[in-house]
């Protein structure tokens, strides 16, 4: 006897939690550090534009403004932090692949309140939705080992479990 889901039942129809504002923010982020590094767009150009993006009153802007700025500043201290976990140069990595390890080391040092797991999580999230195919494992990989350097306490205390 075949037994079928009825119209309520298919998986595929079921709805994926509401985003919060900081992955909304996060998104943002990403695409704006994208506009910056592939189309030559300036930190002011896309504050600008980025409220005209369908869904951006929903993200947290404070979160947006000080990431977005604060990756662009810190961008040469962020490469060289990522460049040592790397196995190719940052210039040849994707677009994509090395915003969100910009992002992921800028909120490992700046976002203390945020534990790595999670920013390793999200940045996993945007690597998905936004880059190639196997970019999120790579992206994962790189941020695990910088995850060592800059939060070696808290990793250690995940390690053992507590």
């Amino acid at each position: 006897m075949t037994t079928f889901l009825s119209d309520s039942e298919h998986p595929h129809d079921v709805k994926a939690p509401p985003k919060s504002a900081r992955r909304r923010a996060r998104e943002f982020v990403l695409q704006g550090l994208y506009q910056w590094r592939v189309g030559g767009a300036d930190e002011a150009a896309i504050e600008a534009y980025a409220p005209e993006m369908e869904g951006f009153a929903k993200a947290d802007r404070e979160f947006f403004v000080g990431n977005l700025r604060g990756i662009i500043a810190q961008r040469e201290a962020l490469v060289s932090q990522v460049t040592a976990h790397l196995d190719r140069p940052f210039s040849e990595l994707s677009p994509i692949e090395a915003c969100v390890l910009m992002m992921g080391a800028f909120e490992m040092s700046h976002h203390p309140e945020t534990p790595y797991r999670v920013i390793i999580n999200e940045a996993i999230e945007l690597a998905k939705s936004f880059g190639g195919t196997d970019g999120h494992k790579y992206v994962n990989g790189v941020l695990d080992k910088l995850a060592a350097i800059v939060r070696p306490d808290e990793v250690a205390a995940r390690k053992q479990g507590k």
